[in-house]
């Protein structure tokens, strides 16, 4: 039985050309003209002046920490409901996370309980929202907030980069933002990501940083902490080759968000919710099952996961997390939202590889375990 995973790499080709030509050259250390052409891509794409390939998403997180001036004791406000990589890296600065409530339009950060962080900590240092699972939160009410109080908005695009929102991509409206090439994401590198920004300034003391924080010097000399995050030219080129193909990719995630809603309509479930001026990249397809049912997602994860496909859990909220036990959480609902989804939700397999049979024995099991 051939394996149905959740969201796995999808590679055309296109990639090896780019490879094949840092090979050619002899151009398979960090920087070269993969990096250059995937930066100078990526933010085209996305709509900023300046990318600065990473390592990782998480690295352009840091980084993008350290460009607002995060230090000992800042409190930044972040998404609650997310991976932990959004939250990490604003302790490696030794800052303080506070965590935003979702709302339950989009699942992503709520504008009223950003709001009522503001009452309670009028000076924080910045807000990072995600756009979870790919869908756009409600950007123009966050972003009005952030400037009224004066605070740069970080947008973690790591899952939602092809998604839109009022036709501008998502990663274009933060003061930065970033999106990730993990193995797993609508494109990938196999790792990897990327911080934009419209700050030349800014997206050059990111690259300095990344490259150790060498001062101009003939020797080497060291002014200040860096770090290797660089990507290598040989990653690049696998990004170039995806980048081709992100429209197509978000298509077809598209059409298998789709099918299951079409498919469990009369079913006691929902399906992740999105703004009808949005459009998600629908990178992973997700359900909640309704309040009272007796069903709940561990059975559908094993059900699936004995006819060979892949589901998870929605992500655990961070501050259920209990590395940030001491953190703050702001909610305005009676039930926090996050939780609420967590304890509800389940991620589909939702691989672009996946056929139309594959994904025909899914919701057939789905719909067993309802007994349907």
């Amino acid at each position: 039985m051939k394996k149905i995973y959740l969201s796995s790499p999808t590679m055309h080709g296109d990639e090896m050309v780019f490879i094949q030509e840092a090979f050619d050259s002899n151009w398979v250390a960090p920087l070269g003209k993969n990096v250059d052409e995937f930066e100078k891509g990526l933010a085209e794409y996305v709509g900023k002046s300046n990318g600065v390939a990473l390592a990782s998403g998480t690295a352009a997180l840091h980084l993008s920490y350290k460009l607002a001036g995060v230090t000992d004791g800042d409190v930044v406000f972040c998404s609650d409901l997310t991976f932990a990589a959004t939250a990490n890296p604003i302790s490696y600065e030794n800052g303080v996370q506070v965590f935003i409530d979702s709302e339950k339009d989009t699942w992503n950060m709520c504008p009223v309980a950003l709001e009522a962080a503001f009452k309670k900590y009028p000076n924080p240092k910045a807000v990072v929202l995600v756009h979870l699972y790919g869908v756009p939160a409600k950007i123009d009410e966050i972003q009005a907030i952030c400037q009224k109080h004066g605070v740069p908005l970080i947008e973690d695009a790591a899952e939602s980069l092809g998604a839109t929102y009022n036709g501008k991509q998502t990663g274009g409206f933060g003061e930065m933002s970033i999106v990730s090439f993990n193995g797993n994401k609508i494109i990938t590198t196999s790792g990897g990501g990327m911080l934009l920004t419209d700050d030349e300034a800014e997206a050059k003391k990111a690259t300095f940083w990344s490259t150790q924080a060498r001062d101009p010097a003939l020797h080497y000399q060291h002014s200040e902490i860096g770090y290797n995050y660089r990507m290598s030219n040989i990653v690049a080129g696998i990004g170039r080759g995806q980048l081709l193909h992100l429209d197509e990719h978000v298509a077809i995630k598209n059409r298998i968000y789709h099918k299951y809603k079409s498919a469990f309509a009369d079913l006691p479930v929902k399906m992740n919710p999105y703004l009808e001026y949005s459009q998600p990249n629908f990178w992973l397809s997700c359900v909640t099952i309704d309040e009272n049912c007796a069903i709940v997602p561990s059975q559908i994860i094993q059900a699936l996961d004995e006819v060979g496909a892949e589901s998870r859990p929605i992500w655990k909220p961070m501050h259920m997390q209990p590395v940030f036990e001491n953190r703050d959480f702001i909610s305005v609902s009676d039930k926090p939202v996050s939780a609420d989804i967590f304890a509800r939700g389940l991620c589909l397999p939702s691989d672009i590889k996946m056929t139309e049979e594959q994904q025909d024995l899914i919701i057939s099991t789905v719909r067993k375990c309802f007994d349907v």
